[in-house]
C-alpha cells in the first residue's frame, strides 16, 4: 500500500546517468559487488543486504564531502520532483529531505493534512494514482500505518558513528528505552555491519517478537551478540555508544502517565556512562525530554545528536539519489 510506509516509495520508472568530474581527491573503487538500489522501495533496512546499506552510507559521504566541504554544485536530481505527505509534524524529516531534495536541483511539494485527505474525498487507489503520475518519488509520514520502522533515521546514525570512530565493525550499541521503530531499525541493520547490541527496555514494552526473531537469526549469520534484558546499567554495560528515544511518541499521550511510570530508572545519566565502554558516545534522534536524558549527558562532548541531526539531511539526500539515479560515489570508499 502506498500509504503504509515510513518513508520513501519510488515511482520513478526514468533512467538519467552523471557524469561527474572530480578534482582534489581521490576517486572511489569501482563497486566490485554492483550495488545497484535504482527503482527499489525503501521501507525497512530487513529488505537491504548489509553491502547495500553501506553503498548508502558511501554515498552519504560522498555528497557531505563534495557539497559540504569542496562546495560543489551536483544537481543529480534536477527535473525531479518529491511529493511529501506529512499528517504527522517533523522538524527533522521536513526540513532534511525538502532542503536536500532541493539542494540537488530537485522540486519538493509539502503536502499536509489540509491540502491531501487520504482516503477521505479521494480512495488511496486514485490518489496513489494521481501522485505517481506526477511525481518521482513519494515520502509519506502518516498516522494510518504499523510504524515498525524508521530506516532513515538509523542511516544518519551510522553516518555520525563512523565518522566517530572510523569504522562500525565491532562497536557495541546499548539501547535503553522504547522497543519502538527506532530500536527495530536498528536490529534489522547492527548486525549487517558487525555490530553488537544491548537492550534494555522495560516490563511490557519490549521490541516485536518476530523482529526479535529475526535479529536473533541475524547476530547468528554475522557472529554478533544480541541481548535483551529489563536493567539499563546491565545493557549499558561495556557499550560504546549510550542510545535512546522518546518514550512518549507522537499519538500516545494518553499513555504518558502510565509510561512516566514504566521508564523509572531509564534516564541515562553520567552514572549509566560509568558502566560504559572509555570511548562511550550518546545518541538520541530529537526532539530529547530532560526524563530521557540529562543535560550533563545530552550536552557533553561525547554527546553526537547534532551531528547525527544534521546527517539525516546527508542519508536522506544518499537515498534519493540511489533510488532515482544511476549516481556512483566519487569519493573513497569508508572503512565500515
Amino acid at each position: 500500500m502506498l500509504f503504509n510506509l515510513r518513508i520513501l516509495l519510488n515511482k520513478s520508472a526514468l533512467r538519467h546517468s552523471h557524469n561527474c568530474v572530480v578534482r582534489n581527491f581521490r576517486c572511489g573503487q569501482p563497486l566490485q559487488n554492483k550495488v545497484q538500489l535504482k527503482g527499489r522501495d525503501l521501507l525497512t533496512l530487513k529488505n537491504f543486504t548489509g553491502e547495500e546499506i553501506k553503498y548508502i552510507l558511501w554515498l552519504s559521504a560522498d555528497l557531505k564531502f563534495r557539497i559540504k566541504q569542496k562546495g560543489e554544485y551536483l544537481p543529480l536530481l534536477q527535473g525531479k520532483s518529491l511529493g511529501m505527505i506529512f499528517e504527522k509534524r517533523s522538524t527533522r524529516t521536513r526540513l532534511s529531505t525538502e532542503t536536500g531534495f532541493a539542494l540537488l536541483g530537485g522540486h519538493p511539494c509539502f503536502l499536509t493534512t489540509q491540502d491531501i485527505h487520504l482516503g477521505v474525498n479521494e480512495s488511496l487507489k486514485d490518489t496513489a494514482r494521481v501522485l505517481s503520475s506526477m511525481t518521482d518519488a513519494v515520502l509519506a509520514r502518516v498516522y494510518k500505518q504499523s510504524d515498525l520502522y524508521h530506516p532513515i533515521q538509523i542511516l544518519a546514525d551510522y553516518l555520525t558513528l563512523q565518522e566517530h570512530y572510523g569504522a562500525l565493525k565491532g562497536l557495541t550499541l546499548s539501547w535503553i528505552g522504547d522497543g519502538n521503530n527506532i530500536l527495530h531499525s536498528i536490529m534489522m541493520s547492527a548486525a549487517k555491519f558487525g555490530m553488537h547490541l544491548q537492550v534494555a527496555t522495560p516490563k511490557g514494552y519490549e521490541p516485536d517478537p518476530s523482529i526479535t526473531k529475526l535479529a536473533e537469526q541475524y547476530a547468528k549469520e554475522n557472529g554478533t551478540k544480541l541481548s535483551l534484558t529489563n536493567d539499563p546499567l546491565e545493557a549499558a554495560r561495556g557499550g560504546n555508544v549510550l542510545i535512546t528515544d522518546t518514550w512518549i511518541s507522537m499519538g500516545q499521550e494518553e499513555e504518558k502517565k502510565k509510561r512516566l511510570q514504566a521508564f523509572q530508572g531509564y534516564q541515562v545519566t553520567m552514572k549509566t556512562a560509568e558502566v560504559a565502554a572509555s570511548d562511550w558516545t550518546f545518541l538520541h534522534c530529537l526532539p530529547r525530554k530532560p526524563e530521557e536524558v540529562d543535560d550533563e549527558v545530552f550536552y557533553s562532548p561525547q554527546s553526537l545528536v547534532f551531528p547525527e541531526a544534521e546527517n539525516r539531511k546527508w542519508t536522506i539526500m544518499a537515498v534519493m539519489v540511489s533510488l532515482l539515479t544511476d549516481y556512483s560515489p566519487q569519493l573513497q570508499k569508508p572503512k565500515f
